[in-house]
């Protein structure tokens, strides 16, 4: 197992292990952040649009 072990250190497939984890990681949290941010935004908007229905008399009801 030791042995094993020092040929992974020595290899450079663990440090391409490493560097996809770390790309997986921040494509991850950079592509929450972005949905989080769209769906925030698209809430206003909805709403934007609920407010301008109804001041303009099209629906009477909440949207």
């Amino acid at each position: 197992m030791r042995d094993l072990f020092i040929q992974f250190r020595k290899s450079e497939n663990g440090a391409t292990l490493v560097e996809y984890g770390v790309a997986l990681i921040l494509a991850i949290v950079l592509g929450g952040g972005a949905l989080v941010s769209l769906a925030n935004q698209t809430g206003t908007n909805m709403g934007a649009g609920c407010t301008a229905l109804q001041a303009n008399g099209v629906v009477s009801a909440n949207c």
